[in-house]
């Protein structure tokens, strides 16, 4: 019985918090978010919309600071797959769990 509580929390606390469709945060950083995109892997990148290496950069720690406030860095890797760059920034969350970040990084560094 328990865990079949458990789990009506969970699917109520899921719907709740989803969201359907996509928007872009142009108020800040123009970060296309959306549920589909939560960085969590190659699939689910974030998209930086910027131009340059500066602008993108400081787009991927807002997005960081405004989803996982009070996180701290724990490493980054350049990498690219099916010839897109991808920067994942490793992070512990305030809870301590590790946590890594995909961001789809090639409007601002197409070269890589």
């Amino acid at each position: 019985m328990k865990y079949s509580n458990f789990l009506l929390v969970l699917f109520c606390l899921f719907t709740s918090c989803a969201s359907t469709g996509k928007f872009t945060d142009s108020s800040q950083n123009n970060i296309s978010i959306s549920t589909e995109r939560d960085g969590s892997a190659f699939e689910k990148a974030i998209i930086i919309n910027k131009n340059t290496d500066k602008a993108g950069i400081d787009a991927e720690y807002e997005w960081l600071k405004q989803n996982y406030p009070g996180y701290k860095f724990d490493g980054q890797i350049l990498t690219q797959k099916n010839k897109v760059p991808y920067d994942i920034i490793n992070i512990i969350t305030t809870d301590g769990q590790s946590k890594s970040i995909y961001f789809n990084i090639s409007k601002f560094f197409p070269g890589f």
